[in-house]
């Protein structure tokens, strides 16, 4: 069995990384429909909190440099997701995963703003929030998968199970060209949960680089 480990990017991609996992996931559900013995799945997921290309250890060196925390746009989401969590939808794949499937958690998001806000608190810091603008590549709120892939897939209950679209007819390519992406309906870090900034602060304090860095400043 071959897992591919994919990104939210991935979905509606507007920069090289989410192209680049996009037509991974292309890829492998092309490689399912004629794999043999071998099945070819993946997962999707946002960040992992607190790894590196978080924003959490960047935004706790600069309190800790007693630096202010440069927020992009205040309102911009994004999902937030445990080491844990991600490991186990890899092996949720590994144990359940069919030709073609790709693998969605659902879990909770919040703002760049609360989360910077829950983590000032946390540490009892006096850094200030910069607002310093949306860079080039970056979206306002992140998708785990659109409405089209929502129609095809099985709630798991805690997960989408997406199945690979192996209709590859014309008539079928057309359709769905033309169904129509109803923003709306996509499973977005704006249509999830949200959480406040004290279950923001429940959920960093589970996170073990947290623990070390707060036990480290407690001395």
């Amino acid at each position: 069995k071959v897992v591919v480990l994919s990104t939210d990017k991935s979905v509606h991609p507007i920069n090289a990384m989410g192209m680049t996992k996009a037509l991974a996931e292309k890829l492998l559900v092309a490689r399912s429909r004629n794999s043999g013995k071998t099945i070819f799945c993946a997962v999707r997921y946002g960040n992992v909190a607190a790894s590196r290309g978080s924003v959490i250890p960047f935004f706790v060196e600069r309190m800790k440099e007693g630096k202010s925390l440069p927020v992009t746009v205040p309102h911009m989401t994004r999902f937030l997701l445990s080491l844990d969590d991600a490991v186990g939808l890899v092996e949720l794949a590994i144990q359940k995963g069919k030709q073609g499937d790709i693998f969605v958690r659902k879990s909770p998001a919040s703002t760049i703003e609360d989360l910077a806000r829950a983590l000032i608190e946390l540490f009892g810091s006096k850094s200030k929030i910069e607002v310093v603008g949306i860079r080039e590549g970056e979206k306002i709120h992140e998708i785990l998968a659109h409405s089209i892939e929502l129609k095809r897939a099985e709630d798991l209950r805690t997960h989408f199970r997406i199945k690979a679209d192996n209709d590859q007819s014309y008539k079928s390519y057309f359709e769905t060209a033309h169904m129509g992406l109803n923003i709306s309906d996509d499973y977005s870090s704006e249509s999830t949960r949200r959480l406040s900034v004290p279950e923001i602060k429940e959920f960093l304090l589970t996170l073990p680089y947290i623990q070390r860095e707060l036990k480290m400043l407690k001395g």
